[in-house]
């Protein structure tokens, strides 16, 4: 097993199918994926890392063959592993981000796990994905029968995220959750933050934003380069290393949560938000309309203007404001962990009772799909910018309007 991995058996009520989870110990919201359903899962549970494994991967799988059960790998990183297994496996998939986004610098190493972890997929016993989104995505762009793919939605913890009272902040401040990579369109906001501070309604206003940078100190640099360029600098406040607890505070008593985002395949801090008690302003593509439902305010993710108008309206209608955290709240409870972790286990029952039909390994498909990528895939085709071009960060390739990936041609796997 790799340095650092955890074999953990199976919780008081006993292992209901054979089958060993990976928790994995980093932070992001695919990790909270693995993190809350491990502690709902009736399995024997895998504690390791996820990010930059390396070799290390390779002895995992080995040690998780050994084990002879069907194994559920909680994200597409380690699908340049599990092929070289013997065991079935499950594979959630959260998104496609990397086929629509590239990075705009990859080694080599980078660009073979890549085609690994497609391969994965499709060899994979079954898939989960976490919203309708991205079981499209797979259909479309990697070519994966509907059959072998069931949605299981991200829950939320609601004993931890809920209207709380306490305030971390007398500011008035709206609340932005999350890294600064480009498909998540923080420059977006801060443009249109920067025009709803011109009208001078508003003075006191500030934008929080909670999260580290992201991959890239290039991403840093460019959030702050932009901050210069916008006169920002004394009107964004930047927030990292919170805990659970903190983090619903901070949505508890924010004005409003703005998530822009360019793709997602879930959207977790929308659903920490409504959760919360916070009204949600995202975007009208990919899978935000699945977990906002009519509990938030949509916009074009590419028209600033359209952003700023949305803040302001609900900076100044109380109402509406009302409105919005009773449907969020109502919305919100169609989520939970607990559920999650029921569908989970159904699958887990169909897979096994197949199993026998698994003892060799599928076979390996080769499926392409050439042409244009469209990055908000089977959307209509107002979720895509209309400008021509959205503006270059280096570090990570951005969406261009006419549907292509800037500077690349598709990927081919």
């Amino acid at each position: 097993m790799n340095k650092g991995s955890v074999l953990e058996s199976p919780t008081p009520h006993g292992e209901v199918t054979k089958t060993v989870f990976l928790y994995t110990t980093e932070d992001s919201g695919i990790d909270r994926y693995s993190q809350e359903l491990a502690r709902h899962l009736p399995v024997s549970v895998l504690r390791t890392k996820r990010y930059k494994l390396g070799l290390r991967g390779y002895s995992l799988v080995r040690k998780l063959s050994s084990l002879n059960k069907l194994v559920h790998f909680p994200s597409p990183h380690f699908g340049r592993y599990s092929i070289f297994g013997s065991s079935p496996f499950l594979l959630t998939v959260h998104d496609l981000e990397r086929m629509c986004f590239p990075f705009a610098r990859e080694s080599v190493w980078e660009r073979v796990g890549l085609k690994l972890d497609a391969l994965a997929i499709k060899r994979a016993s079954h898939i989960i994905t976490v919203s309708e989104n991205t079981k499209h995505d797979l259909i479309k762009l990697l070519g994966v029968p509907e059959k072998e793919i069931t949605v299981i939605y991200n829950g939320v913890n609601h004993s931890i995220f809920h209207p709380n009272g306490f305030s971390p902040s007398s500011l008035r401040y709206i609340l932005y959750v999350g890294s600064e990579r480009p498909r998540k369109n923080l420059r977006r906001l801060l443009l249109a933050f920067a025009e709803l501070k011109k009208t001078g309604q508003f003075p006191e206003l500030k934008l929080v934003k909670v999260g580290s940078a992201g991959r890239s100190a290039s991403f840093r640099q460019a959030t702050l380069k932009t901050l210069k360029e916008l006169n920002l600098e004394d009107e964004v406040i930047f927030v990292e290393g919170l805990s659970d607890q903190e983090l619903a505070r901070y949505y508890s008593s924010a004005t409003m949560l703005v998530y822009p985002s360019l793709y997602e395949g879930f959207g977790l801090p929308v659903l920490e938000a409504m959760a919360s008690g916070c009204p949600v302003i995202t975007s009208n593509v990919s899978s935000l309309p699945e977990v906002a439902g009519e509990a938030a305010l949509f916009v074009d993710p590419c028209n600033d203007n359209d952003l700023c108008k949305a803040m302001a309206r609900l900076l100044s209608d109380d109402f509406l404001r009302g409105q919005l955290v009773a449907k969020g709240l109502s919305q919100s409870k169609q989520f939970s962990w607990e559920r999650s972790a029921r569908e989970t286990i159904e699958v887990y029952r169909s897979v096994g009772e197949s199993s026998p039909a698994l003892a060799q390994p599928k076979p390996q498909m080769y499926s392409s799909y050439k042409g244009s990528v469209a990055c908000l895939t089977g959307r209509p085709s107002s979720a895509i910018c209309h400008e021509q071009q959205q503006t270059a960060i280096v570090g990570e390739s951005p969406l261009r309007c006419s549907s292509k990936v800037k500077g690349q041609e598709p990927r081919v796997f």
